[in-house]
């Protein structure tokens, strides 16, 4: 298994806020709905087609305020699973980071390894964005 990182995005809200948000899938529709086809998504599970490939995903452990870990289920063509960690820095500070563990093909990993953590960051940064953007 590999393992990428993003790096750690600030949101201006408490955890307590953030996770109810992160752990819903559904939450996720705005964000997703135009840069995926067919996303369907209840709070526990999504299924999207991206580049042609159908991907599904479930939320398969929650430990609130900190953890959200999604699993990919069938008939996703890449097995892995992926945690959302927050960490609550003070009141109206929490840092966030994904971390994915993937096994991919050598030669996927050749293709697109690279890439892997950039498009992490770009989904950090997203998420941030979408709470930083809320009045308070």
């Amino acid at each position: 298994m590999d393992k990428y990182e993003s790096k750690q995005v600030q949101i201006h809200r408490p955890a307590a806020t953030v996770f109810p948000a992160v752990s819903d899938f559904t939450n996720f529709t705005p964000m997703l709905r135009d840069h995926v086809e067919e996303w369907e998504a209840t709070p526990r599970t999504c299924s999207f087609r991206a580049q042609g490939f159908r991907m599904a995903l479930e939320m398969v452990e929650c430990d609130p305020p900190k953890t959200v870990k999604v699993a990919s289920v069938d008939p996703s063509p890449v097995q892995f699973t992926f945690w959302l960690q927050l960490h609550e820095s003070a009141p109206d500070d929490t840092r966030m980071h994904l971390v994915l563990h993937a096994e991919l093909p050598m030669m996927v990993k050749m293709m697109i390894g690279g890439k892997i953590r950039q498009a992490l960051d770009q989904v950090a940064e997203k998420i941030a964005e979408s709470f930083n953007n809320l009045p308070m």
